[in-house]
């Protein structure tokens, strides 16, 4: 009861919350870039908690309990990519000066590429949101009992309307929050895991031999080889990420948003994966997809009343942190490409913004009808991992290749792009069918990160050999000298717009922490278990809602 309680009055402050920001949309740049004046520290936690998810506690928490410490070392693969990205993609997305990657490739690789590239890319992000819907309702049905379908539909009506309303300023405030609730509430399980389990050398006995190996089962070191080359493509090109590079103010920062989610992601999988690793040595029953629960279940064995309910919000959230940022940027490529570029390009600021959040919902809708979908194509683990290993080096390499390529032509990008999308289809889907030959985890992996690579190299040795330089990158620099001179300087007005905005921001993040603050006391008082430590960590939180409002007031 009073976990259904605490569900409900954090979903209701948040929601509030993002009602709070729909009068600071004034046009598109407002809307889906913040300005581009986000600080840099609060666009790299949004962009951790964007990437972080109920499929991390579902997913990786399956393999954590399945496999062990496998789960930490996949997960390392991100800091790789993210350090990558921070060295040499970051700051060269934020040079363009583009507000959109597809803004980008439609004026390097031409408009045909973009919209081409659009189309996959909106249906791409629709499954993986739809997987990650499917994650977090999982959870809310298996904590609460209501039915997962109805679960389903309810939670995403919450995170399209959430979006729609509040733009990217409401979408990385939550993404704080929801860092700092789960932060929290982690810290809170870890000891009353280990004291359920018998002791840290009980837990060690009673698993397998193999638990601590860093590699393990399928996921082999091919595996974790191909998962590191893959994220460099993802954390670098992915078009959701690449609008936290080029909402803050320069390359510089571009790069510390990046550096502080390489940061985070060396400590932080440890801390997630222990509990459910933990749990393997509780309850080591648990098979097929009942694994996915293991999360969920140690947490309602072991929080304090309330504690359950805050972390089902938490993991709902930075889900929906993770959704929203990803329907933000679909209607941002929407509304800035597609209906301002090609149907109605003298479309007021007002009608953009009803196409925005318009476009929000469709493409939340069919999100919904994607997670409906998920248990019917193997779970969470097999959708996410093969969807990554078909499409993320086809979509994702090229554009990056073009941040630095000479050479590269929108034609060689469609025709690289479509031939790996189709023999990754190929060996996913058609010749185990044929000959039931069916490629390990590692090989797909490194199929669909090896071949798009293989291609691009090839099409550059060949380009090479003519002395030639593509005529679409020729065109590129003609369209940069033209923009660098026609660049209109922002007015007094909108600059301080845009601070208000800022300022209002980090204010709402004080306050906000401040809330869960309160709240955590008010669970300290009513708890018996662990109420000292729920208290510090209160106490904790409140003094650090003090940083934004300081940085508010500078």
């Amino acid at each position: 009861m009073v976990d259904t309680a605490v569900v409900i009055v954090f979903s209701v402050f948040i929601l509030l919350v993002g009602i709070s920001f729909s009068r600071t949309g004034r046009n598109l740049k407002s809307f889906f870039a913040g300005g581009e004046s986000v600080p840099w520290f609060i666009g790299g936690l949004s962009l951790f908690m964007s990437f972080f998810s109920a499929g991390t506690f579902v997913a990786w928490g399956a393999i954590a309990y399945k496999y062990g410490w496998v789960s930490v070392t996949i997960q390392w693969t991100m800091c790789i990519g993210a350090l990558v990205t921070g060295l040499y993609l970051a700051p060269k997305w934020k040079a363009t000066g583009n507000l959109t990657a597809a803004e980008f490739i439609k004026a390097r690789l031409g408009s045909k590429v973009q919209k081409s590239f659009i189309y996959i890319f909106t249906i791409v992000s629709v499954f993986i949101k739809g997987s990650v819907l499917y994650s977090v309702s999982k959870l809310v049905s298996a904590s609460l009992g209501y039915p997962i379908i109805p679960v389903t539909v309810v939670l995403g009506i919450l995170m399209i309307s959430y979006t729609a309303v509040g733009g990217l300023w409401a979408v990385m405030v939550t993404d704080i929050l929801q860092f700092v609730v789960l932060t929290a509430a982690v810290i809170i399980i870890l000891p009353l895991v280990f004291k359920e389990a018998g002791g840290v050398q009980h837990f060690v006995d009673n698993v397998p031999k193999d638990f601590f190996h860093l590699v393990n089962g399928e996921y082999t070191w091919w595996f974790i080889i191909a998962f590191a080359i893959y994220h460099i493509f993802y954390i670098g090109g992915n078009w959701t990420f690449v609008q936290r590079y080029t909402s803050v103010n320069a390359p510089k920062s571009a790069s510390k948003v990046a550096y502080l989610f390489a940061g985070l992601y060396i400590l932080s999988p440890i801390i997630w994966m222990l509990p459910p690793m933990v749990y393997r040595s509780i309850n080591p029953g648990l098979t097929g997809l009942d694994t996915e629960n293991a999360y969920i279940m140690v947490c309602k064995q072991v929080l304090p009343v309330g504690l359950l309910g805050l972390m089902l919000t938490g993991m709902y959230f930075s889900t929906s942190a993770s959704a929203n940022t990803a329907l933000n940027v679909v209607s941002a490529v929407f509304t800035n490409d597609i209906y301002k570029g090609s149907i109605n390009p003298g479309a007021s600021d007002k009608k953009l913004m009803f196409v925005a959040r318009t476009s929000s919902w469709f493409f939340g809708i069919f999100m919904i009808l994607i997670a409906l979908g998920v248990p019917y194509i193997g779970g969470v683990v097999e959708f996410t991992i093969s969807l990554g290993a078909i499409t993320g080096g086809p979509l994702l390499l090229p554009p990056i290749w073009a941040l630095f390529s000479k050479r590269l032509t929108g034609k060689a990008t469609i025709n690289i792009t479509v031939v790996s999308l189709l023999v990754n289809l190929l060996f996913k889907m058609v010749i185990p069918y044929i000959n039931h030959y069916k490629l390990s985890r590692g090989n797909e992996m490194l199929l669909g990160v090896l071949l798009p690579l293989v291609l691009l190299i090839v099409h550059e040795f060949i380009i090479s050999k003519r002395n030639g330089i593509s005529q679409d990158y020729l065109g590129y620099q003609r369209y940069k000298a033209d923009k660098k001179e026609t660049v209109l300087q922002i007015s007094e007005e909108e600059q301080q717009a845009i601070k208000a905005q800022n300022v209002f921001g980090l204010k709402m993040i004080a306050f906000s922490l401040m809330f869960i603050g309160v709240l955590l006391l008010i669970l300290a008082l009513i708890t018996s278990k662990s109420s000292g430590l729920v208290t510090v960590i209160a106490i904790a939180i409140m003094l650090g809602a003090v940083i934004p409002w300081r940085a508010a007031k500078k």
